[in-house]
This record gives structure tokens, C-alpha cells and sequence, in this order.
């Protein structure tokens, strides 16, 4: 959510959908988005035209991806991006807002945001969904929060983003493996870049559908995510298309079970930020230091084979404690609140 202002839609604005396909109009929808995204965050990690471009033309059996534009005359002024969940939690939407600073406190955020509910609702949808990343210091009255609460949404939930300078002395993560190591014996850690072993991704698939109903939610609750073996091989094609590789660290038992599991993205065209994708452990498994298991060995992996990496860039529910536990004993630094909100029709 980057708009802000609670000026009346003055009608001078004409919304369309935006054709993901057209080169221009994507390349326009990149650059208003990373203009809204990156004011006042001028440090904030960033996808690249490329990453974007890849990302939005990757198809996704779960989801169905709709881009809405806002133009005066010809120029495009703000955009919304509907994220519409097909095979689970079917009556939610999740949206991103963006208006062009220049181009605020005209009344086209709200004539954006007035769109996309109704494209929503007309859908059938009842819970729809956003973000906005805020200072937290002005988590309570931001003009964002201010904006997006005066058309009727509810404050949700406070995620809280973290950076990890790197790289990590190796003998801290030596020690955090061996630390974790002696409560799960039995239990192997591996790792895998790009591909996961075909035995191995049905119980990562389970794993990864559980994340969302025992991850902290704040207001709004989520039933099990349906991730497919053909939707995980989907996830694949879209880092690749982004110009990523993933380092995926998996705890697996004798049985051949994924029980834990850390993602990490990195790019591959010369940037520096290292994307902490999930890291989760099945809900009969915790209490075993299995997080900070495949944390570490994930963490060294990206480091051997990416030594120019210059951090990592997560966040986590703030009442998810034993995640932000981990986290604060491997060095990640609060940088800024992910504030979430909800609105019900």
C-alpha cells in the first residue's frame, strides 16, 4: 500500500486493466510501483524490471494475478495488483496499492482502491487484504495508515522486517548446527540448490500448505495452503524466469519426511540482497532447534557459493517467538513494520 491523503476521487481518471504481455505498460506499471515502493525506504531491498517481469508472467495454478492501471490522459499514475487465491482460502484477496508521488493526494488511490473492491466482491470475495511497510516510529498514524483506514479497513497484523548483515563467522554457524544437531538425532539435514529430490516434494509440499494456518495471522485466519507437487514445480519455473537461484535446506527423517525446511533466493544479475523466502517446521517436530538447524546450513551454503551477498532481508510475525528468537540470536536487525490490514464485505 504506498498512497496516502484522503482527498475525494475527482473523476479525471480513467482505470483499465493492465496487459502484462505489453512491454510498455509493464515497464510503466515497474516504474510507478518501485517510485511508490521506495519513497522515504531508499535502502529497502527492490525487485529489478527484470525479477518483476519474470515474477508477473509466471503463471501460478493457485492464484490468479489481475493488474489494474490508473491514467490521466496518458500517463499512468497509480496501480493495483489483485492476488486472487483459486484452490484455497477462496473467499480472501490479496491487493497491493501504488500511486506515483507526484501524482497523490488527487483522489486516484481511492479511485483504485474503490476498483479493485469491486472487482473483488463481484468475484464473490469477502476478505480482502494489504500491506504497507512503515517506519516504527509511525506504525499508529502514517499517512498510509490513515489513508487505507478511512475507506474501512482494519487493522490486522505487525510483521517486522529484519536485515542480516553478511557474511556470518563460520565458526557462529558451526556452532548453531552443532548446538541443534544434538536434539534431533536421526534427523538429516541436506541441502539443495534449484531442485528438490521428486521422493522429497510431496512432504515438502504438506509442510509448505501448513505454514499458513499456524504462522501468526493477526485478525484474519487462513485454512491449510494447497501447494501441489505441479504448483512447487510452477514456484520453480517462476525463480528461474526471475533470474534466481534458491538454496532450499530441508530436515528429513529416516522415512524420507520433510519435517523443516529455509528458502533462500538469491540473484543471480549482480545484486547483493539474499530473499529469506520461509523457513518452517512441522508442528509435531518443534521444540528439536530443527529452525535454526536448516537456517544455519542454508545460510552457509548461500555464502560459500555467493561470497558477494551483503545480507539477508526476512520478516516475521512480531508474536511469532520462536522464529524472531532464532532470528535475534543469528544477528538480524529490525529495520522496519509490515503493517497488515483487512477489510470484510
Amino acid at each position: 500500500m504506498a498512497s496516502s491523503g484522503s482527498d475525494p476521487y475527482r473523476g479525471d481518471v480513467t482505470i483499465t486493466p493492465i496487459d502484462i504481455h505489453d512491454d510498455a505498460q509493464l515497464k510503466m506499471t515497474y516504474d510507478v510501483s518501485y517510485r511508490a515502493e521506495m519513497l522515504g525506504r531508499e535502502d529497502a531491498p527492490n525487485w529489478t524490471y527484470e525479477e518483476f517481469v519474470g515474477a508477473i508472467r509466471s503463471p501460478d495454478s493457485g492464484e490468479r494475478l489481475e493488474m489494474f492501471g490508473a491514467y490521466v490522459d496518458d500517463d499512468l499514475v497509480g496501480v493495483a495488483t489483485l492476488y486472487t487465491f483459486l484452490l484455497d482460502n477462496t473467499d480472501k484477496v490479496w491487493m497491493q496499492l501504488a500511486v506515483d508521488p507526484p501524482a497523490r493526494r488527487q483522489g486516484h488511490g481511492r479511485a483504485l482502491l474503490q476498483h479493485v473492491e469491486e472487482v473483488a466482491t463481484t468475484d464473490g470475495r469477502t476478505v480482502l487484504m494489504t500491506d504497507t511497510k512503515l517506519p516504527f516510529e509511525q506504525v499508529a498514524d502514517h499517512g498510509y495508515r490513515r489513508f487505507v483506514e478511512s475507506a474501512g479497513y482494519e487493522f490486522s497484523n505487525i510483521e517486522v522486517c529484519r536485515y542480516l548483515r553478511l557474511p556470518v563467522d563460520e565458526e557462529l554457524l558451526q556452532s548453531w548446527s552443532d548446538e541443534a544437531a544434538e536434539r534431533h538425532p536421526g534427523i538429516v539435514i541436506e541441502t539443495f540448490v534449484d531442485d528438490v529430490p521428486e521422493d522429497l516434494v510431496p512432504s515438502l509440499c504438506i509442510l509448505l500448505g501448513q505454514l499458513a494456518v499456524d504462522a501468526p495471522t493477526g485478525a484474519v485466519d487462513f485454512e491449510e495452503g494447497a501447494m501441489t507437487p505441479a504448483r512447487f514445480e510452477e514456484r520453480r519455473q517462476a525463480v528461474r524466469a526471475m533470474g534466481r537461484t534458491v538454496h532450499e535446506t530441508l530436515a528429513i527423517t529416516p522415512e524420507r519426511l520433510v519435517v523443516a525446511q529455509s528458502t533462500l533466493a538469491v540473484p543471480l544479475d549482480g545484486g547483493t540482497d539474499v530473499w529469506q523466502w520461509g523457513t518452517f517446521v512441522h508442528r509435531e517436530y518443534r521444540g528439536r532447534r530443527l529452525g535454526l538447524a536448516v537456517k544455519a546450513a542454508n545460510l552457509r551454503s548461500v555464502q560459500i557459493t555467493h561470497p558477494t551477498m551483503k545480507r539477508v532481508v526476512t520478516q516475521n510475525g512480531e508474536t511469532n517467538d520462536h522464529m524472531v528468537s532464532i532470528n535475534e540470536l543469528m544477528g538480524f536487525e529490525p529495520v522496519e513494520a509490515s503493517v497488515e490490514f483487512v477489510k470484510r464485505f
